[in-house]
């Protein structure tokens, strides 16, 4: 099973590297979404994938069965969804703006929207 979720993952990866090298921001948010859950995937996996042992320390032992699954990474992932949930929200807003204020999503057009003489960076301290 750990084998097939390691292919999920790859894949979800690899859409994910492939929609945030795009133009056009709702692509890239997409995509910013999508390596979000290939992340928790990932840590969902790595914690073991197993329904032999409930994560329960027995009584009189002291450490968990090596047979069951790590529940720590499970915690994390809850607490990731609910970040990666409000930061997609935020995305979803800022795209919805720059797209009301320059009246396009693709990024190579927004550029054309910065002043033209800006002055130089600082170059040196």
């Amino acid at each position: 099973m750990e084998a097939v979720f390691a292919v999920v993952v790859g894949i979800f990866f690899t859409a994910a590297i492939y929609l945030m090298l795009s133009r056009y921001s709702i692509r890239i948010m997409l995509g910013i979404a999508i390596l979000g859950n290939a992340v928790n995937l990932l840590l969902f996996t790595a914690g073991r994938v197993t329904r032999e042992v409930p994560p329960i320390i027995q009584r009189g032992a002291t450490t968990l069965d090596l047979a069951a699954a790590n529940p720590l990474p499970q915690a994390l992932i809850l607490t990731a969804i609910v970040i990666s949930f409000s930061f997609l929200a935020f995305l979803l807003v800022l795209t919805y703006r720059a797209y009301q204020a320059l009246k396009t999503d693709d990024t190579d057009e927004m550029r054309l929207a910065e002043p033209e003489k800006r002055p130089l960076p600082p170059l040196g301290y």
